[in-house]
């Protein structure tokens, strides 16, 4: 969803209060149930946001503000765009990247489906840019879909927004002098992730994959589970050194470690809430246990909170 804050912004504070909702909208209404959702909240603050971009290595920059990070390789040929943002961030986003480079987008990845990452797709697509993605990601921005823990279903995206270049398990373009992977590993966040690695220098963008100090959110509906993030992360793993630069869906440019210690939360957070379930707990006794407490100084004060992430673990054992 946003970007990381040190104090919650309107936007995250709605999405937080929708959370605590969850299990009622789960278990209570029916699939076609609207309740008030965080996706208006956050489009509005998105309008508003400040984008930040921070270089990172060689010719590749971060952009934050407009929902999930945007990464951005600027060469001599254009630019090479992972995710698109918020679309009404646009002109913020513009003015981002006119100040790297003059030269127009070629190319825009969309790690997932997720709007917080896509809904910027029509308007880089009408500057120039072919727009890729896994297979699923075309399947789910062309249909109507529903996140019901949003409360929430998106429509259709036009034909300008949609991917044009799909792929299965793997792709591999030749961009600017950089070589550029595109993997998928099965269902992780969604799926239908992609984990965007920048050979020559050496870059990892995970999308959803990784929320770095923020526990993640994990879409069920679209075939995520708390399994599959796990088994993303050990193979994201396997491709880093301590000298990888990993970039983050949600929060500060990361590292390695930082990647590690959020594997390590995903694996304990998962064998207490299995073990509690397996004893035969409610959901609602095994939140009053705090299965997650040893981590919720670090991840919990996000748009995810410990309780729900209990929620999301728990519907995954």
């Amino acid at each position: 969803m946003m970007k990381s804050a040190t104090r919650p912004t309107s936007a995250v504070r709605a999405l937080a209060a929708a959370c605590v909702l969850t299990i009622a909208v789960l278990t209570a209404l029916p699939a076609s149930a609207e309740v008030t959702s965080p996706v208006l909240a956050i489009n509005d603050e998105a309008a508003k946001a400040d984008i930040t971009v921070t270089p990172i290595r060689g010719n590749l920059s971060v952009l934050m503000g407009s929902g999930g990070n945007i990464g951005v390789l600027s060469t001599p040929d254009g630019k090479f765009l992972v995710d698109s943002g918020i679309a009404v961030s646009k002109p913020k986003v513009k003015a981002a990247l006119d100040g790297i480079s003059k030269l127009p987008p070629r190319y825009l990845v969309n790690t997932h489906w997720h709007w917080d990452h896509s809904d910027g797709n029509e308007w880089v697509n009408a500057e120039g840019a072919t727009i890729l993605s896994h297979d699923n990601v075309l399947k789910r921005l062309r249909d109507r879909t529903r996140v019901i823990e949003w409360g929430y279903t998106f429509p259709p995206l036009p034909p300008g927004a949609l991917p044009t270049v799909t792929y299965g398990k793997q792709k591999t373009m030749e961009f600017g002098g950089e070589t550029i992977i595109l993997t998928n590993y099965g269902g992780g966040h969604s799926d239908g992730d992609t984990a965007v690695y920048f050979k020559k220098a050496d870059v990892l963008q995970l999308g959803d994959i990784f929320w770095n100090g923020h526990y993640p959110f994990i879409d069920y509906g679209a075939g995520g589970s708390i399994d599959g993030m796990i088994r993303w992360v050990d193979a994201s793993l396997k491709r880093t050194t301590e000298k990888t630069i990993v970039i983050p869906g949600h929060g500060p440019i990361g590292n390695r470690a930082e990647l590690m210690e959020y594997r390590d939360m995903l694996v304990t957070s998962r064998k207490n809430v299995a073990a509690l379930k397996k004893q035969g707990k409610s959901l609602a006794e095994i939140v009053a246990l705090k299965p997650t407490a040893k981590f919720d100084g670090k991840y919990g004060a996000f748009v995810i909170d410990p309780a729900f992430f209990t929620l999301l673990v728990y519907m995954g054992v």
